[in-house]
């Protein structure tokens, strides 16, 4: 069975492998090109290096989303099934379930925050020490221009440790792990201490591409999963700037 490192549409390099799933189709074809690279695979779990600008699930008018890639990832009738969401704009770790029982085992995890999520992004200011921990409840709010997550007590809980792991001039490098799983939490988080995330349209940072990376995943099942995925290409020279010598991690264990 033959197997190489492709470049799909949208940049990503993919690792296919001929064979894998049966092609029979131009539209089967495209999907098994279009799978994000894997960064661990076993017969429970696949956990995806999803691209930034690529989301989990269509949109109400269609298009791409990592969904796409759901049949070349199992044969099996039921499944797979997405574990968590990362926004579309965000890249990195994105774990998906091969099996029913799989899925309801790491919702487990996510649920009672035993999972160990980290995250790294380029903020744009300096952040008021070295490292910290903010708890701020979060809500969304809806207007008929949009919505937004805000943060108010009467919010769900939120709780998000931070870390400084270099800075350089107007930006800094944080690396993030969220002790809960509220929608868009690290970016009103890095907002609230008064450093928006870098490409952050809606709290607080300039126009651009979205400098944050779901960087790796810890699952403390048996056996356990773990994964890391490396920076995307637009946030390599800010991070580079901000003191990173490059990954010596392994692509997937």
């Amino acid at each position: 069975m033959a197997s190489a490192w492709q470049t799909n549409a949208m940049g990503a390099r993919c690792f296919v492998v001929v064979g894998l799933v049966a092609a029979t189709t131009k539209r089967q074809c495209q999907l098994c090109m279009s799978t994000p690279p894997i960064l661990f695979r076993d017969a429970r779990f696949v956990v995806l290096d999803k691209p930034p600008g690529l989301p989990v699930h269509p949109g109400p008018r269609g298009g791409a989303s990592v969904e796409d890639a759901f049949p070349a990832l199992s044969r099996r009738k039921d499944g797979p099934w997405l574990v968590h969401r990362l926004d579309a704009d965000t890249s990195g770790c994105l774990v998906v379930a091969l099996r029913r029982s799989a899925l309801l085992a790491a919702q487990a995890e996510f649920s009672a925050g035993r999972a160990r999520k980290t995250y790294w992004a380029i903020v744009r200011g300096n952040p008021p020490g070295n490292a910290g921990t903010i708890d701020a409840p979060l809500r969304r709010h809806s207007t008929p221009a949009g919505w937004r997550m805000v943060s108010e007590p009467a919010g769900q809980r939120a709780v998000t440790d931070w870390r400084v792991r270099g800075r350089a001039g107007d930006v800094a490098w944080l690396e993030l792990h969220p002790r809960t799983g509220r929608t868009h939490q690290v970016r009103v988080h890095c907002a609230l201490l008064g450093c928006p995330v870098l490409g952050d349209p809606v709290y607080g940072g300039v126009p651009g591409r979205l400098h944050l990376l779901a960087r790796a995943i810890e699952l403390a099942l048996d056996p356990s999963l773990a994964a890391t995925a490396e920076p995307p290409a637009h946030m390599r020279d800010a991070l580079v700037r901000c003191g990173w010598e490059g990954d010596a991690t392994p692509r997937s264990r």
